[in-house]
């Protein structure tokens, strides 16, 4: 008598691949043009000065300067200030 199932279930199981999304940069560290700074599905996080938005809303630096974090009116934003 066979001791595995007939049907195939163990196909369903199967996981999907995580797409590492994030904060890349913190607040203060060093960015260069290009450089992406968080990786997001919808707008999370806010372009602000010297950032700008990739079509998958990524958001990256387009110039070079230290990362900022800040919040204006309920929604976040990031941008990037020259030393």
């Amino acid at each position: 008598m066979a001791h595995t199932k007939a049907k195939g279930s163990a196909r369903i199981n199967k996981d999907s691949i995580s797409k590492r999304l994030g904060v890349k940069r913190n607040d203060s560290q060093p960015v260069v043009p290009g450089m992406i700074i968080v990786r997001q599905k919808g707008t999370r996080y806010h372009n602000g000065p010297g950032v700008s938005r990739g079509k998958d809303f990524t958001l990256f630096a387009v110039k070079t300067g230290v990362v900022h974090f800040y919040n204006r009116l309920g929604k976040k934003f990031v941008s990037v200030r020259t030393p």
